[in-house]
């Protein structure tokens, strides 16, 4: 059913210009087309994890038991400063399919609730088939228009990727039905709530609740907090055998070394200060690409790198041409240059809405190599997501042991944030610490208040403009 999402979208894109005749002028970077790769395209499995954090062995989490994830790392690309671009389902994986952000695209919400990208963008699925490849997702798409992603197999169902071994089954399946190239979208559910201990006795052994600790950007180590914390340490095991699986199988019909593997998160986990907001735990995941013939083995990037950049590289890892431009840039360059550190000065993120009622809590933000600045557009409005996903983190926050601490100071934050918050990641990468005031920062405040406006400019951010402010202000389910 139509929405009023679907219509003011609509209006959006015709208002400024998100035609693609406009939208290709505005954007920064053309991907370049190398013909040097072997002369047979490789295949592609595009993996998204649904909420997981760096919450990983190979990323330094003592408490993750995460083998698989690790021997994917060991085996190729290990990116540390990788970003979403929205800490939201639909918005970021709309990044992820069209190198672009999501107020270029259109799709700043959930798509369930109505938010949709414009019709016409290029996308990923659509350029790969267009390139012949066989296209199949396995897993939640999440994003509107579905016509606009051509799959030749579809599994769209999220909850049934907790079976990872169905999971594994069916991407082979789709590989073993033919014989060109293949594309597939692989969407695994895990970590996302609801949390299960174990899905047909995966993983073997859960975790229980003793066995883990707060979350360093949460501070809050209730009982029932940590109850929850093991639960989702169980969807990252399970997750993590899941990969095993799908590694064994292509091992097994001798796929695996001629597919390209990328792994990605589309956002942090499903707790306070992570999910829906612009926090390093919200905005910075896990991401590895896995690809003998072009990428070393056991390496790491510290690059500053998003997942619009994940278009434009796999456009060119499989030889596809594109005449565009995209906000992307195309990481191949990194695959023999892995610590380039000129390969991005500033990253950037956003958002706009989630769901439910009132879920309209505008933020930009951009980070340079040791400052983050997050911009809150509606300053000391109330968080209408501070409670995500049943996450009472908040709550526990309040009660009188918290008293006078960080961890209600971070909370009172986050429910109720100042206009601008300055952090230094280097020697602050849990952002306790709003530098934003400080007369000391103000320098590297206004050079980055600087930055995001130029951005914002460049990339025709609505919320630019007074009109599109009185337009996002509804209710959800206005008709």
């Amino acid at each position: 059913m139509k929405t009023i999402f679907s219509a003011l979208l609509s209006e959006l894109g015709y208002a400024l210009s998100f035609r693609l005749a406009t939208i290709f002028i505005y954007l920064s970077v053309a991907v370049p087309w190398l013909p040097t790769f072997a002369q047979s395209k490789p295949n592609v499995i595009l993996i998204t994890a649904d909420d997981l954090g760096l919450h990983l062995g190979c990323y330094g989490d003592s408490i993750a038991r995460t083998p698989h994830l690790d021997q994917l790392a060991q085996e190729g690309l290990q990116f540390t400063n990788a970003y979403v671009t929205q800490a939201s389902c639909s918005p970021s994986r709309s990044s992820i399919f069209t190198g672009l952000y999501p107020h270029q695209n259109g799709q700043v919400g959930l798509a369930h609730i109505g938010f949709t990208m414009l019709e016409g963008i290029p996308n990923l699925v659509q350029t790969l088939k267009d390139n012949d490849y066989r296209t199949g997702i396995i897993g939640k798409l999440h994003v509107q228009p579905e016509s606009e992603f051509p799959f030749d197999y579809k599994k769209i169902e999220a909850r049934p990727t907790r079976k990872v071994r169905q999971v594994s089954e069916q991407l082979k399946e789709f590989i073993q039905a033919g014989e060109d190239p293949f594309f597939v979208s692989l969407n695994y559910f895990d970590p996302h709530v609801k949390f299960f201990s174990q899905v047909e006795g995966i993983p073997e052994k859960p975790f229980l609740s003793e066995e883990v600790n707060s979350f360093p950007f949460q501070l809050v180590d209730t009982a029932p907090q940590l109850e929850r914390i093991a639960g989702y340490y169980n969807g990252v095991a399970r997750l993590d055998a899941g990969i095993g699986l799908v590694r064994e199988m292509l091992a097994d019909i001798g796929q695996l070394d001629n597919t390209i593997i990328l792994f990605v998160s589309d956002h942090g986990a499903p707790f306070a200060r992570g999910k829906t907001a612009n926090y390093e735990s919200s905005v910075k995941v896990p991401m590895i690409i896995r690809y003998p013939n072009l990428v070393s083995a056991n390496s790491q990037s510290s690059a500053l790198v998003s997942t619009v950049d994940i278009f434009p590289t796999l456009l060119e890892m499989c030889q596809s041409e594109i005449d565009y431009q995209i906000a992307g840039k195309s990481l191949v360059p990194l695959l023999d240059n892995a610590n380039d550190d000129d390969f991005r000065e500033y990253l950037f993120s956003e958002f706009t809405f989630h769901g439910g009622r009132n879920g309209f809590f505008p933020r930009r933000a951009v980070r340079g190599q040791q400052y983050k600045l997050i911009h809150n557009l509606n300053p000391e409005a109330d968080n209408p997501n501070i409670r995500i996903d049943g996450d009472s983190a908040y709550f526990y926050a309040l009660r009188p042991q918290y008293e006078g601490t960080l961890t209600q100071t971070l909370f009172e934050r986050l429910a109720k944030p100042p206009e601008y918050e300055l952090y230094d990641l280097t020697n602050d990468p849990h952002e306790y610490e709003n530098l934003a005031k400080d007369p000391a920062h103000q320098a590297t405040l206004r050079g980055l208040q600087s930055v995001l406006y130029e951005w914002r400019k460049a990339t025709h951010d609505p919320l630019l403009y007074d009109y599109w402010w009185e337009r996002f202000t509804f209710q959800p389910n206005e008709q």
